[in-house]
C-alpha cells in the first residue's frame, strides 16, 4: 500500500470486515469495524470481476489496511486500496464457528454508533475471534462477549453488584439482539446434552 501523503480526502486504516452486502451484479459494500475511525462503509464497484484489483482481497472476517476516499455527503465511502493481514481462515472451518464469529460481528454493528473512534472494541473483537480460531463456539464465550461489550459501551451493573447481564443491558440499549443468537444457544444445548449423555454411558 502506498504511503506518504495522500489527497484529500483519502484516509489509511485498519479494520476487520464485519459484513458484506451485495451493491450490484459486481459491486460491493464492505462493513469495516476499525480502532481508529470506528464502524465504516466503503463502496467497491467492480470488486467481484476477475480483474478488479479487489479480487480475492474481500472476506467476512478479514483484518486489512486500507486506504478509503471519504463521500462529501452520506457515510458511504470508496474504498482505494486495501492489503489483507490477517485472513482468519479457521474461522470459516464449522458452521457453528463461523455462526458466533459474525454474531460477535453483528452485534457489535448494532450497538455502535458509525464513525465513533473506539480501539478496545476493535481488540474486543480481535480477541473474541483469535479465541475461536483457536477453541471450538461455546456459550461461555457467547455470554463473555455480551458482558464484555455491555462493560465497554457503560451500560454494565458495577463490578460484584446484582444488576442485569451483558445480554439484559444490551436489549435494552437495542431492543432485540441478533437473530443467531437463539440458534447458537439451541446449538450448544445439543452440545452440552449430548456430551453429558456420553458422559453418562462411559460412567
Amino acid at each position: 500500500m502506498g504511503g506518504g501523503v495522500h489527497p484529500a480526502g483519502v484516509e489509511r486504516t485498519s479494520g476487520t470486515i464485519i459484513r458484506l452486502t451485495r451493491f450490484s451484479d459486481s459491486s460491493v459494500i464492505v462493513h469495516w469495524l476499525t480502532g481508529s475511525h470506528g464502524l465504516v462503509k466503503t463502496v467497491v464497484k467492480g470488486a467481484f470481476r476477475a480483474k478488479s484489483p479487489f479480487h480475492g482481497k474481500l472476506d467476512l472476517f478479514f483484518e486489512c489496511e486500507f486506504l478509503f476516499q471519504r463521500t462529501r455527503t452520506g457515510d458511504l465511502h470508496y474504498l482505494r486500496e486495501i492489503v489483507p493481514r490477517e485472513t482468519r481462515l479457521a474461522l470459516r472451518s464449522n458452521y457453528g464457528t463461523t455462526l458466533l464469529a459474525s454474531y460477535f460481528c453483528r452485534l457489535l454493528e448494532m450497538t455502535v454508533e458509525p464513525e465513533h473512534p473506539d480501539m478496545a472494541l476493535h481488540d474486543l473483537l480481535a480477541r473474541a475471534l483469535a479465541f475461536l480460531e483457536k477453541e471450538p463456539p461455546r456459550r461461555r464465550a457467547l455470554l463473555h462477549f455480551e458482558n464484555e461489550l455491555a462493560r465497554l459501551l457503560g451500560i454494565a451493573s458495577a463490578p460484584g453488584g446484582s444488576g442485569a447481564s451483558g445480554e439484559v443491558a444490551l436489549r435494552g440499549l437495542i431492543g432485540k439482539l441478533p437473530a443467531a443468537r437463539e440458534e447458537l444457544l439451541e446449538r450448544f444445548s445439543k452440545v452440552e446434552e449430548f456430551r453429558s449423555s456420553d458422559s453418562e454411558i462411559g460412567e
